[in-house]
């Protein structure tokens, strides 16, 4: 059984959600359009969690 996402339409197009086009996010299975911006959800994730570590050891 594949998990559900909590949205239908990805946050990026508004388009409706591909099952090939799933990531989990705070516990939540998140869904895309297809897997290019389920890729560039991911990639910001990454950069903004890489900011807040950089931004939390330092101060």
């Amino acid at each position: 059984m594949k998990p559900k996402p909590l949205n239908e339409t990805c946050p990026w197009s508004g388009k409706p959600v591909s099952e090939d086009s799933l990531t989990t996010y705070r516990g939540q299975v998140v869904g895309f359009c297809n897997p290019g911006c389920r890729d560039k959800f991911e990639a910001a994730n990454r950069a903004f969690d890489a900011a807040i570590e950089k931004v939390t050891n330092n101060g």
